[in-house]
């Protein structure tokens, strides 16, 4: 079924719900947005993937249409179940895209965050229909449902469009912004009022920031820029009588805002934009992580006694044969240099610094930790030796070889180093086994002087990265890492270990490094 016949096909379903509905006329805001713009936004996504919308959707949207039709039946939480299963499988198709990619591509996760956000208004349009108890009166429970069909379930997948287009460190502001602000606005109207106010102050600036980055972007056609433009525009209208009404400057009641809201929203904001992306929908520019995964999963425990199945006989003696495949060795310390070529003749001393906000998690974390054996780091702050061994493994992997580090004998890490090569880029693959996964960080080596920086954080396009990988996915996790290594002395080295999660510092190793033979 192509696209233009899908289109003819809910018009004239509409254009019949229209003519024969039995429910007052704001209704049919809603009704336009599950009968029309569900649909029209999900072809644009999906393009030729129709096996969900044959099965789930034509069940939903016919019922939606009875459901505008009939007086009450005992057959409505019936029809409403049909449609909040359908609003459940769009979630989860958008949770399917959003782990097979993980949290990289912003763009994306606003269009995973769309569908994902439908599943809500979904519930919302269920309850209204079983006059389900909310706490709230029948018209806010129906408005809810419509807030969630276009404020978080259009407006943040026309984000996502415009950041397939320009994406910039501003766009990053102002999509998060729109991402978090229909969760702001449930907890401001069940909990808390005023934050009903800081939603609408979120939603501004997150609206008249896409006009100016809309400005901005280059499409492709005028024709287009002016329907995306007018889209986004109407929201800036719109937004600022949705601030008068939080904050009750002016005596605006619910009849003007659904007739005010219903014009802008409906006809200038929905239609304008389905129009202006349906013209050309750029697409994505997400590709399949490519990097190989080591083969190495553990259980439950992991420990050393991972390494027992996969031992080599070869003998390493540190995690990297020739440095040269990263940096050129005679600009950077010889001691750097002679650190990861032989790693085994080395001492390591560390301090774990846990970040006082994430203090709580990391106890709990710890009792985690030291059953599973992996990632165990201590708790206190206080010097402690590294020691362990490095042995030759077989995992899939080149060349790869395992670093097993203890504090008096206890297991800290087993982290399987290996390296590959990408983007005319060499990078250095480290995983670390847990339970039925592993943790991937793909970091880059690069010279700051005659220091020694690696980082898993670089460009969208890169390799670089910390990664949950199963036997099905490769996902990409919020986390970034930096290790920042110096020569003190000939023969001693300082290094310092960052690790953050969405940006935030929350961990720091420091380390004192030298030789065996200087002890």
């Amino acid at each position: 079924m192509t696209f233009k016949s899908i289109v003819l096909m809910h018009i004239i379903l509409f254009l019949a719900t229209m003519f024969f509905s039995v429910t007052p006329w704001y209704f049919l805001m809603l009704t336009v947005a599950q009968l029309l713009f569900v649909p029209f936004t999900l072809q644009l996504i999906l393009k030729q993937e129709n096996r969900m919308y044959y099965y789930f959707a034509i069940p939903a949207f016919a019922s939606v249409f009875i459901l505008q039709i009939t007086t009450d039946t005992k057959f409505d939480i019936l029809f409403a179940s049909i449609y909040l299963l359908f609003t459940l499988v769009i979630a989860l198709y958008g949770f399917g895209r959003f782990i097979r990619r993980g949290f990289a591509h912003l763009e994306e996760f606003s269009i995973d965050a769309g569908m994902m956000y439908l599943f809500i208004g979904g519930i919302w349009f269920f309850s209204s229909v079983a006059e389900i108890d909310t706490g709230f009166s029948p018209i806010l429970t129906w408005l809810t449902g419509i807030h969630f069909h276009y404020s978080a379930f259009l407006l943040p997948i026309f984000v996502g469009f415009l950041g397939r287009l320009y994406k910039t460190t501003a766009y990053k502001i102002f999509c998060t912004i729109i991402l978090i602000s229909p969760i702001v606005v449930a907890i401001g109207i069940t909990f808390f009022p005023w934050l009903e106010v800081v939603s609408v102050l979120l939603y501004i600036i997150g609206i008249y920031g896409l006009i100016v980055l809309t400005i901005k972007t280059t499409f492709a056609s005028v024709r287009q820029k002016v329907f995306v433009l007018i889209s986004f525009g109407s929201l800036g209208v719109t937004i600022i009588f949705s601030l008068l009404y939080a904050t009750r400057i002016f005596s605006i009641g619910i009849d003007f805002m659904l007739r005010f809201h219903g014009f802008f929203n409906c006809i200038l904001f929905a239609i304008c934009g389905i129009i202006g992306w349906s013209i050309f929908t750029p697409p994505s520019k997400r590709q399949d992580w490519l990097f190989p995964v080591s083969k190495v999963k553990g259980k439950y425990i992991i420990g050393e006694q991972i390494l027992t199945d996969h031992l080599e006989k070869r003998t390493y003696k540190g995690l990297v044969d020739d440095m040269n495949m990263y940096v050129e060795k005679e600009t950077i310390s010889a001691t750097i240099i002679d650190f990861y070529e032989n790693t085994t003749q080395y001492r390591l001393f560390s301090e774990v610094h846990w970040h006082t906000w994430f203090k709580p998690f990391a106890a709990i974390y710890k009792l985690i930790s030291r059953r599973i054996q992996q990632l165990n780091l201590p708790y206190s702050n206080k010097q402690m030796e590294m020691t362990g061994d490095i042995v030759a493994i077989e995992d899939g992997r080149t060349k790869t070889r395992a670093w097993v580090r203890k504090i008096n004998e206890e297991i800290i890490f087993v982290a399987l180093y290996s390296s590959h090569r990408a983007n005319n880029k060499t990078y250095m693959n480290i995983a670390l086994p847990l339970p039925r996964s592993s943790m991937v960080g793909i970091l880059e080596l690069h010279q700051q002087g005659e220091k020694l920086v690696l980082t898993s954080k670089g460009a969208s396009d890169s390799d670089m990265g910390i990664y949950l990988a199963t036997n099905k996915y490769v996902f990409k996790l919020p986390l970034q890492e930096k290790f920042l290594l110096e020569e003190i002395n000939e023969g001693e080295l300082r290094a310092k270990h960052e690790m953050r999660i969405f940006s935030l510092p929350f961990l720091t190793i420091n380390y004192v490094i030298h030789r065996k033979e200087m002890s």
